[in-house]
């Protein structure tokens, strides 16, 4: 690994523009076709690259697929597919604005929860930004106006599954590098997509086949990016610079689609994001001062 962090934060912020541009065009997709239909396509995609990917290597997928974790990986790849889901679900019930203000609260479920699960020390000023942060999310759910719905709580679930998911994966990094990780979940949610997609199957219309190459072509961008990035820089430098996906995703979410940017999202998501930020710049000085 190369440690150029200019480079880095500028690629992964470049991948965050084409999740978020990605986030949409999944939107527009399950106005018309269900979620099942339209991510076991984009995972088939996904699979495919990460396949040729290996092939390149030495000893190929052989040495890519092996693990010393292969349940923890598997659990990895259900809950990565199922953020997913829950995600694009999400985005047609609530919109691109409010499903992203809420999933960006995954950080501090990972800061939360790394303390019982992978034995790290917590100190009180990360736990205080958990704390506000997710005052953030329920000013975002607004429960006063409303009462709350499974739709409306969705995301706050898929916030969960993505903090797991990012927790079993700071475990498997001890023994696993990250082509590895990043394979397996690519070829587990191509095997759970391709067993669970055909009983929801829809026939898709000519026109939107189009946009379904432009939803494969953004994901295997977007990972492929991704993966440079983290080559280029350490993860708790670039952490801070995924929050540009609710940026991006906000602004599609407003010009494309109409969403509407309330009060209490603005407020709500300003925490969240201050608050992860935070945890996030408190994780990078403890982990230079060991």
């Amino acid at each position: 690994m190369t440690n150029n962090v200019k480079r880095g934060i500028l690629i992964i912020i470049l991948s965050t523009l084409f999740f978020a541009t990605m986030d949409g065009v999944s939107r527009y997709l399950a106005d018309t076709y269900n979620v099942f239909v339209i991510n076991m396509i984009r995972s088939w995609v996904l699979a495919l690259l990460v396949v040729c990917i290996s092939l390149r290597n030495q000893n190929g997928i052989v040495k890519v697929l092996r693990t010393k974790q292969p349940y923890i990986q598997f659990i990895r790849g259900l809950l990565l597919i199922s953020a997913i889901l829950i995600g694009v679900y999400s985005f047609t019930k609530l919109g691109l604005v409010q499903t992203h203000s809420i999933l960006s609260s995954f950080p501090l479920i990972v800061v939360a929860f790394s303390g019982p699960i992978l034995k790290e020390k917590i100190g009180f000023q990360r736990w205080l930004a958990v704390i506000f942060g997710f005052t953030g999310v329920l000013i975002i759910l607004d429960p006063t106006n409303y009462i709350l719905s499974f739709d409306a709580i969705l995301p706050v679930l898929g916030a969960f599954v993505l903090g797991f998911y990012s927790i079993l994966t700071r475990k498997v990094s001890e023994t696993d590098t990250s082509e590895t990780s990043f394979f397996w979940v690519a070829i587990v949610g191509c095997i759970v997509m391709t067993i669970v997609g055909p009983f929801y199957w829809e026939p898709i219309l000519f026109q939107d086949w189009g946009w379904m190459g432009v939803l494969c072509i953004l994901s295997t961008a977007g990972h492929f990016l991704l993966i440079k990035a983290y080559e280029n820089a350490e993860a708790s430098v670039l952490q801070p610079f995924t929050y540009f996906q609710l940026f991006f995703a906000s602004i599609i979410g407003i010009i494309i689609f109409n969403d509407t940017l309330t009060i209490s999202i603005l407020l709500g998501g300003s925490i969240v994001v201050a608050s992860g930020i935070f945890a996030a710049w408190r994780t990078h000085i403890k982990s230079k001062n060991n």
